[in-house]
């Protein structure tokens, strides 16, 4: 018989836990565009005050990532998307309003803990929900948000930077970046706030995981106090879902993979078990992968770039949008084949179409080319990112693990992600003044390459099966 699947519940809810990504993307990307401005305010000058202002946010991610697996195992995964909602609305808040450079910093890395929550939260979430041909379209989705999230930092640091109106002034050159130093960098901040309330407000309606409920432990009562057992709960979700047929036969292959005595307090040490010690291995490879790819250098470093290229402040921020704009393109593409044409297959595209367009963008800046081959080589660069490695990785790491141990599992993932972030973020100032900017993208175009001798070897196809037939012909029961 043909499950008939209710989708506009499933999208629904996958949207507005996405939203956790939007959030990511907003908080991640604005510092971009804000660095000019509150680098001035504040009086940094060195390369390691200009590295750590840009990266101080990526230990409170590796904080929140570690924490999340933990806590999202003990008090659920809805709890915990409230949660991630309510810190990025105050830590935006404060943030823009720091009146000190130390302030800044411990508000960034507040904010980092929400980005390194909705970075384990969301596609972990998505995916123990969404039916098994939906589910590499709606984890993608939370990468659609995260690049929404992207974009609208970039339009909104733009405005706020160029276009606000200041046709009083005699100067209007001067007075808009005693502005911007001023004050426009604390609205660029200031501004995440109205959508984490929005997702907040979502997520009060959203169910929790079925999956959750089911290895949450065999008490017969929901932690909400309710009359129904976790059990009953999950298959009543799973029956919104797909209908009470689809929702026994996943209950079924569900509690198959939990086997007797399944519990929370054995995740960590199951993660040393040698066959799930390989793929959980795998998966922080890809997180790695997609974080030394480089082009979170051209997102939080996209001032300096299109600057040393030739550009002016205005241009600069007007490229930092068309950034964003094709980011956001083919991403949707990436939503419209990954179910088709395969995880495997787009992650070796996009490590040769990244490594390819960094060789040619260092060639540029070693031939001393300005203006728009930089350009061009750069969006060639991000369009293929956003074709591949930055959705996929988000969907295979939400489903290559087993249902025991995937919150402890994504929270290594995760972390070791947010840890090659620090790296890179940190290391990219000084790389560009000791090796050069050249060199830089050189070095980025060989791990590209060695991504994609990695990939051919050890990334399994994952495209149409449930997480429990994965897990199975993983050989991880």
């Amino acid at each position: 018989m043909t499950t008939r699947y209710n989708l506009g519940y499933v999208w629904s809810v996958s949207i507005v836990a996405a939203m956790g990504g939007l959030l990511f993307g907003y908080d991640w990307v604005v510092i971009g565009g804000a660095k000019p401005f509150f680098e001035k305010c504040f009086g940094l000058t060195t390369a390691a005050e200009i590295g750590w202002a840009n990266s101080c946010a990526l230990l409170g991610c590796l904080v929140g990532s570690l924490a999340t697996g933990a806590l999202s195992d003990r008090f659920g995964r809805r709890k915990l998307l409230l949660a991630a909602a309510l810190l990025f609305a105050a830590s935006s808040v404060l943030t823009g309003w720091a009146g000190s450079f130390s302030a800044f910093v411990a508000w960034r890395i507040a904010g980092g803990v929400a980005i390194g929550m909705a970075s384990n939260l969301s596609p972990m979430y998505i995916a123990e929900i969404a039916p098994a041909h939906l589910r590499g379209r709606l984890v993608a989705v939370n990468q659609l948000t995260i690049v929404i999230g992207i974009l609208g930092a970039q339009i909104v640091n733009w405005f706020i930077a160029v276009r606000l109106p200041f046709a009083d002034a005699a100067d209007v050159d001067a007075v808009r970046a005693a502005w911007n130093v001023a004050l426009g960098w604390r609205w660029m901040f200031t501004a995440v706030a109205v959508p984490s309330l929005v997702f907040f407000a979502g997520a009060l309606f959203v169910p929790e995981s079925p999956r959750w409920l089911l290895t949450s432990g065999p008490s017969p009562l929901p932690r909400n106090g309710g009359q129904a057992s976790a059990r009953d709960r999950a298959r009543d979700i799973l029956a919104r879902i797909g209908g009470e047929s689809y929702a026994a036969a996943e209950l079924t292959a569900i509690e198959r993979t939990l086997g007797t005595g399944a519990a929370h307090t054995s995740e960590w040490r199951a993660l040393l078990d040698p066959k799930v010690r390989s793929i959980v291995l795998v998966g922080v490879a890809l997180a790695v992968l997609q974080q030394w790819s480089g082009i979170n250098s051209i997102f939080n470093y996209a001032e300096e770039i299109y600057r040393s290229a030739g550009y002016g402040i205005g241009d600069v921020m007007f490229n930092i949008v068309i950034t964003g704009t094709v980011n956001l393109a083919f991403t949707l593409v990436a939503i419209a084949v990954v179910d088709r044409v395969g995880r495997r297959m787009l992650m070796l595209v996009g490590c040769a179409g990244i490594g390819l367009s960094h060789v040619l963008l260092g060639g540029a800046y070693a031939a001393g080319l300005k203006g728009l081959p930089v350009l061009v080589f750069t969006l060639c660069s991000l369009g293929a990112y956003a074709l591949s490695l930055a959705p996929v990785t988000w969907v295979l790491i939400a489903e290559i693990f087993p249902n025991r141990v995937r919150g402890a599992a994504v929270s290594v993932a995760v972390s070791a992600l947010w840890i090659a972030c620090f790296i890179l973020t940190f290391a990219f100032p000084l790389l560009q003044r000791t090796a050069g900017i050249a060199a830089t993208f050189w070095l980025y175009a060989a791990i590209c390459f060695a991504g994609f001798v990695f990939v051919r070897a050890k990334v399994p196809e994952t495209k149409g099966r449930s997480l429990e037939q994965i897990e199975g012909d993983l050989g991880l029961r």
